[in-house]
């Protein structure tokens, strides 16, 4: 099985949730902003995805669950269990394993290229990746690169796009996963505080969505076409 972690109800598994249904494969969510628990039993779990959310990693007097989810993902580390973060997930991976994370030298919310670093264009994740597409964004912070990490992924604005640590843990901190609902819900949540007096960046961001579709969909997919791969791999011999 693999575990979906939310932190807010806005923020799900979107593009995600449809490839895995499409693809018979199993999953559960956890929404940790309604209360839900991490599991203590981690012997069944495939892999774990960490999705996006609105607080910052270092949060914790705020809201309670970043402690025990700090402590869940090493324990997730210690196991080699593989690990998927977007977004925020990405930053609390980096975190986990002892990196800082800072405010993005640039804001992002919208649409943006990311160019593969050497590293990046070896591992298995970017299989087949076309940095020629723009991936959708919506973030203030940025991870640090722990010591046992790789940077997989660059761009102008935010240099620290996707990273892994250890074998098979990564982090990406764009949106694959975002849909043009989604979309429209944080444009809904989060504009005012983000996008003060832009309404018109907001509808511009939805119609690319609806405009790129195809090929963005394309992208997600293959990136997680990718990503079981790895998942397979790490069980195969278990």
């Amino acid at each position: 099985m693999i575990l979906i972690v939310k932190h807010i109800d806005i923020e799900g598994p979107g593009t995600l949730g449809g490839f895995l249904d499409s693809k018979n494969v199993p999953y559960r969510i956890l929404d940790l902003g309604a209360g839900d628990s991490l599991p203590q039993d981690l012997s069944r779990l495939r892999a774990v995805v960490i999705l996006g959310g609105p607080m910052n990693v270092d949060e914790e007097d705020k809201y309670s669950f970043l402690r025990p989810e700090n402590e869940f993902i090493q324990e997730i580390l210690r196991r080699q269990i593989p690990f998927l973060g977007i977004c925020l997930g990405s930053q609390l991976l980096a975190k986990a394993a002892g990196a800082k994370v800072i405010k993005s030298p640039v804001k992002e919310i919208g649409w943006y290229h990311i160019r593969l670093t050497s590293e990046g264009k070896k591992d298995i994740l970017f299989k087949d990746f076309q940095e020629d597409g723009q991936i959708y964004h919506w973030h203030g912070d940025m991870f640090q690169i722990p010591d046992n990490a790789a940077l997989l992924a660059t761009a102008d604005g935010c240099p620290h796009q996707a990273l892994k640590v250890g074998g098979n843990a990564y982090g990406l901190q764009f949106h694959v996963e975002v849909t043009d609902k989604n979309i429209k819900e944080w444009c809904d949540e989060y504009c005012q505080n983000d996008l003060p007096g832009r309404p018109e960046h907001a509808q511009a961001m939805v119609d690319a969505y609806r405009h790129n579709q195809k090929s963005f969909l394309e992208q997600a997919n293959r990136l997680y076409s990718n990503f079981l791969e790895i998942v397979n791999d790490r069980w195969k011999n278990v």
